[in-house]
C-alpha cells in the first residue's frame, strides 16, 4: 500500500476510534488503538491528528471553558520506553499515581463553593454537568477554605457497582461515561470522583509543589489518587509490576500509572501533551505469572534457562514459557522457584521474564546444571552464558551442521533427519553433508525419494557463498554474518587473508576488540581440518572478492506474493547480486520485502520491532535493477 494512502487511512481510523472512545461504545481495544496511533506517528510524526485531544460531547449541555488545562498525556507501554523518558526529564523524585480508567471532570470553585462541574470536552471547553456531579460520591459542594480555582478528578464506577447494576455495559468506563451525561441525572449516584490535580485561579504560587497540592486535596476532604514517591526510575518499573499483580484487588479499573516530578510547571501543563509527565500504561503484551520450574535449552555449547510458568494470556495467546536469558539474570533478579514475575512479549518468539514482583517465603533456589549431558564435561558458568568447554563435544558438531544449513538457507533439510544422520555417525562434519546420496536419505522414515532428491538439490544449489556466510556457517561462538562482514570490509576478504591475520590484527577491526578477535582466530585454527575437508569436496566455493555484488552483506526475507515476479525469481536475483536470502525475520536481517508494507502481518510487526527496513515491491525492484 502506498504510504500516503496508508497515512490518510490511519488518520480516519484514529479520529473515528477517538470519538467512539469518548462518546460511544469503543469498537476496538485500547491496545489496538495505540497500535494504530503509533503506526501513524511512525509514518508521519508531525501529523496534526496526533496533536488533537479527544473530545467528549453531549448535546443540550451548556459549554464552559476550563480553568486549568485538560490535555492528554504521552505514554510509555514498556519499561524501556519509560526509562528513556526518565533519562530525558531527570526528575529528582518521581510521583507515581494510578492512571484511573474513567472520564475526566473539572470541579470549579469560587470562594470555596462548587459552582460548576465541566467535562473534558476538547481540552479547553467542555459540557457543564453540575447537577449530575453534585450527586456523585466524592464531589464536595463546599470546601473548608475559601478556595477559588479548579480541582481535576476522574469519574469512575466501581467493579462492584458495575457487576451488580450495569453488567450489560462492556466495562466500568463505558457505564460511567453514559451515566454522567444523562439529562435526567439517573445513576449519577452510582459514580465516584477521585481527584488528582488542582490549580488556584490567578495564583501560580498557591501550591508550592505537586506533593503539597495532593496533601491539600486530602485536607479539603477529597478522595485523592493513592501516591507513591521514588527517587530511582527503576523502582517505578518494579512498582508498576507489583501493581499489575494487585490490579484485580482494586475496587476500580486502572490502565497504568501516571508519573511526574514534584515541580509545578504551568508552561509544560499548558501543552496539549505535557513533556514532564507520562502515562506508564499496562500492555496486553505483559502479564504476571509464577515460575514453577526451569528447563535448560541446549543450543550448541550453550545452555539457556527457560522458565515454565503458570499459564497466562499474553498478546492474545496462552503463554506458559518465558526466556530467563542467563544465570546473571537469575541472580540479579533474585529469581527462585515460586517467584511472581512480570513477563513480556514484544516481538520475541519466546516471552521474556522482565522483572521480579515478589518471592514467597522459603522459595527454593533455581538449580543450575553443572555437567554436559552429552560428554560429561564440567560446564563453565560465565554469568552471561553457561556452556560446555569441550571442543570435541558431539552436541557442538550437530549444532554446527544445523548452523551451516541455516546460514545457507537450505530448505527442507529438517532437524529430525539431520539428527538421525548425526547420531548414526554418517554425518559428523559439514563436508559429510555433500557426500550424501538420495538412496540413503529415502531409506529413512517419512522420507520418500522425491523429498530426498529435493533436499540434495537445495543443498547443491548453494554452491557459491560469500566469505561471511562461509565463516558464519561454521558456528564459531559469537561470529555471525554481520561480524564476519566487518572483517571482510577491513580487508580480510579472502579465507587465506583472514586465517593469516593475528589476534592483534583482528582486534583493530572496528567493532571487534580482544575477546572477539581471539574467538575468531582460535575458532578458525581449531576448525581448519573441517574447513579444508569441505573445500576439498569442490561442492562449495567461496565467492572471490572481485565477484562481490552490490548487495554483498545484505540479507532479504520475502513475505506474500509479489506482483511482477515469482518469489523464486526475486530470490535468485538477490543472490546473483551478492545478497543472501533468509526465510524468517531476525534482528540482523537487512530488508523485509512485501507487496503490502502497511499490513499488520506477523513478519511486518516483527520487522518493525527489530528495526528492519520494510521494502515495497517497487522499492525492491529499484534496488535490484528494474523489472523481471
Amino acid at each position: 500500500m502506498d504510504t500516503t494512502v496508508r497515512i490518510r487511512e490511519l488518520e480516519a481510523l484514529v479520529e473515528r476510534y477517538t470519538d467512539l472512545y469518548y462518546n460511544a461504545q469503543p469498537e476496538i481495544s485500547d491496545a489496538r488503538f495505540d497500535e494504530l496511533r503509533d503506526e501513524l506517528a511512525a509514518l508521519d510524526p508531525g501529523n496534526p491528528v496526533l496533536a488533537k485531544i479527544g473530545a467528549d460531547s453531549a448535546d443540550g449541555y451548556p459549554k464552559v471553558r476550563h480553568l486549568m488545562p485538560m490535555g492528554s498525556q504521552d505514554k510509555a507501554t514498556s519499561p524501556e520506553e519509560f526509562l528513556k523518558w526518565a533519562a530525558k526529564v531527570r526528575h529528582p523524585e518521581y510521583l507515581v499515581q494510578y492512571k484511573l480508567d474513567g472520564a475526566s471532570l473539572e470541579l470549579q470553585y469560587e470562594a470555596g463553593s462548587l459552582v460548576r462541574a465541566v467535562t473534558r470536552g476538547d481540552g479547553e471547553i467542555g459540557d457543564e454537568i453540575s447537577s449530575n456531579a453534585r450527586r456523585m460520591s466524592g464531589v464536595l459542594p463546599r470546601l473548608p477554605e475559601a478556595f477559588t480555582g479548579a480541582v481535576r478528578g476522574e469519574v469512575v464506577m466501581t467493579r462492584e457497582v458495575h457487576a451488580r447494576k450495569y453488567a450489560d455495559k462492556a466495562n466500568c468506563r463505558n457505564a460511567a461515561n453514559g451515566l454522567m451525561k444523562r439529562k435526567d441525572g439517573v445513576g449519577s449516584e452510582d459514580l465516584r470522583v477521585i481527584c488528582y490535580d488542582a490549580a488556584a485561579s490567578g495564583d501560580d504560587d498557591f501550591f508550592t509543589d505537586e506533593r503539597a497540592k495532593l496533601a491539600w486535596l486530602e485536607r479539603m476532604g477529597f478522595e485523592a489518587v493513592p501516591l507513591q514517591i521514588f527517587s530511582d526510575p527503576g523502582d517505578v518499573v518494579d512498582w508498576r509490576a507489583r501493581i499489575m499483580d494487585r490490579r484485580p484487588e482494586l475496587p476500580y479499573d486502572i490502565d497504568g500509572l501516571v508519573v511526574k516530578g514534584t515541580e509545578i510547571d504551568p508552561a509544560d501543563m499548558a501543552r496539549a501533551r505535557p513533556e514532564k509527565q507520562i502515562a506508564f500504561k499496562f500492555s496486553p503484551e505483559e502479564a504476571i505469572s509464577t515460575v514453577r520450574r526451569v528447563e535448560w535449552s541446549e543450543s550448541g555449547a550453550n545452555f539457556t534457562p527457560i522458565g515454565v510458568l503458570d499459564p497466562v494470556r499474553l498478546a492474545g495467546t496462552a503463554v506458559q514459557r518465558a526466556n530467563l536469558c542467563n544465570t546473571d539474570m537469575i541472580r540479579s533478579l533474585s529469581l527462585r522457584i515460586g517467584s511472581r514475575v512480570l513477563i513480556t512479549k514484544r516481538g520475541e518468539i519466546i516471552p521474556k521474564i522482565e522483572s521480579l514482583v515478589e518471592n514467597p517465603p522459603d522459595a527454593p533456589e533455581i538449580p543450575v546444571p553443572t555437567e554436559c549431558p552429552s560428554c560429561r564435561a564440567a560446564l563453565v558458568d560465565e554469568g552471561t552464558r553457561l556452556f560446555c568447554p569441550n571442543p570435541e563435544c558431539p552436541k557442538k558438531a550437530l549444532h554446527r551442521l544445523e548452523k551451516w544449513l541455516a546460514v545457507l538457507d537450505v530448505r527442507d533439510f529438517g532437524s529430525v533427519i539431520l539428527g538421525k544422520l548425526h547420531a548414526s555417525g554418517r554425518v559428523r562434519t559439514v563436508a559429510d553433508l555433500y557426500t550424501l546420496r538420495a538412496e540413503e536419505l529415502s531409506s529413512h522414515d517419512r522420507m520418500g525419494e522425491v523429498l530426498a532428491r529435493k533436499i540434495l538439490r537445495n543443498l547443491a544449489a548453494r554452491n557459491e557463498v560469500s566469505l561471511a556466510e562461509f565463516v558464519a556457517g561454521f558456528d564459531i561462538e559469537g561470529i555471525g554474518e554481520l561480524v564476519a562482514e566487518k572483517a571482510v570490509a577491513a580487508g580480510y576478504d579472502t579465507l587465506d587473508r583472514l586465517r593469516a591475520a593475528t589476534q592483534e590484527d583482528l582486534a583493530r577491526i572496528d567493532g571487534f576488540g580482544d575477546i572477539l578477535a581471539r574467538t575468531l582466530a582460535e575458532g578458525l585454527a581449531s576448525l581448519a581440518p573441517e574447513i579444508e575437508a569441505l573445500l576439498a569436496t569442490g561442492a562449495v566455493r567461496i565467492r572471490p572478492p572481485e565477484a562481490a555484488g552490490p548487495l554483498s552483506g545484505r540479507s532479504f526475507c520475502f513475505t506474500g506474493e509479489l506482483k511482477t515476479m515469482k518469489r523464486a525469481t526475486a530470490e535468485t536475483r538477490v543472490k546473483a547480486l551478492g545478497g543472501s536470502v533468509k526465510s524468517s525475520v531476525t534482528k540482523d536481517l537487512s530488508f523485509l520485502v512485501t507487496n503490502d508494507p502497511g499490513s499488520g502481518s506477523d513478519k511486518n510487526r516483527k520487522a518493525r520491532a527489530f528495526g528492519v527496513q520494510v521494502l515495497g515491491e517497487e522499492e525492491f525492484l529499484a534496488l535490484v535493477g528494474g523489472k523481471s
